[in-house]
This record gives C-alpha cells, structure tokens and sequence, in this order.
C-alpha cells in the first residue's frame, strides 16, 4: 500500500515537472502530455518490476536462514518422504528444484547437513536422473551432469539398468550415490539459486 502512495506520488511530481518544463501550446501540447504520461506509465512499470525482483531476492535470503548456503545456492530441507517425481513436483510448487551437488565440497556439506535434518541412515533424492537415455545422466534441466559420486565399493553403481533412473544420496553409504526405482519414497531437499 506505502508502494503505491509512493508511486502515485513520484508520477504527480513527474507530470508537474514536465508541465513547468514545456509551456502548454495548443492541441499538440496535449499530444505531448499523453506522450509523456506513457512514457511515465511504463517507467512505473519498469520500476515495479524491480521492486518485484528484489521482494524474490529478499524471499530467497529468509529462506535461507531455514536451510543452508553454498556458493550461490540454498537447500532447504523438505518435511516428509515423496517419490523422485512427487519431490521435483514440490520443488518446482515452492520456486526450486530437486537439489543435487555439482563437486565433492558440495556433496559432502549436503550429505552432512541431511545427517542433521533427516537422519544418519536416510537416502535423500537429488536431483539426478537418466530417464532420457540410459546411462546419461543428467539434471532437472536436462543438462549432462559433469560431477557423480557413485557408490562402487559394495554395490558397484549405477547397477539398476532401465529400472533404476533416479539417483539418491546414501546416508549408509556416506553420501555416495545410488540408482535407484522412482517410486521409492525418500527424503528431499530444494535448491534454490541466489541472484
């Protein structure tokens, strides 16, 4: 509401600055006039569009006072289990999408901070999957995914064929990763990316 007053008010004192600046003529002064009030219309547009990115930028920090930060991204925590798909789903409703780690750092401050938030023995999904084709593992996007962390000691993954194309972090296995059905139910997390 203090938005609009203040909007209201700079296009008053925008019109009453361009009516001392151009004395007014006949009918092409009000061609003029219109012009100039459409020219302030979309210059109000443009400044409410930025309001509207910094309010998203604002949401995206206080979120991040719930999760945790790593470079320019925050994982939060999900309540409950859900299938792969149910978890990308709700991710996408909240403004995010299904978290995965693109390094070692990454994977490791993400598999220790699900040991915090949902258990030691807990699998969480990430955002990993090779639905498209088999063997090529890619991210929410689509794009190949340069960094894996695959659990070979004991199980040898990825060991699921087409039966297993979505990809969890392992709490037994100190966040390796597993291939595994989609229509298991796991805990999740959200990432969201920090302009």
């Amino acid at each position: 509401m203090q938005l609009r007053a203040v909007v209201s008010l700079f296009t008053v004192l925008c019109l009453l600055r361009l009516s001392r600046q151009q004395p007014m003529k006949t009918v092409s002064a009000k061609r003029v006039t219109v012009g100039m009030i459409e020219d302030i219309k979309k210059q109000i547009d443009h400044i409410m569009e930025e309001v509207n990115l910094l309010k998203e930028k604002q949401a995206l920090h206080t979120v991040c006072f719930r999760g945790m930060k790593v470079d320019n991204k925050c994982y939060l925590p999900m309540i409950g289990v859900k299938t792969f798909h149910m978890a990308s789903d709700d991710c996408i409703l909240h403004g995010g999408t299904l978290g995965w780690a693109k390094d070692e750092e990454e994977n490791q401050a993400l598999f220790e901070y699900a040991r915090q938030k949902v258990g030691e023995n807990r699998n969480i999904w990430i955002g990993v999957m090779d639905m498209m084709m088999e063997g090529t593992w890619v991210d929410m996007t689509g794009t190949l995914v340069n960094y894996t962390n695959w659990e070979t000691l004991a199980s040898q993954q990825p060991d699921g064929g087409t039966k297993e194309n979505c990809v969890a972090l392992s709490g037994l296995a100190n966040g390796k990763w597993l291939d595994e059905p989609c229509h298991l139910q796991y805990n999740y997390f959200c990432q969201f990316n920090i302009l």
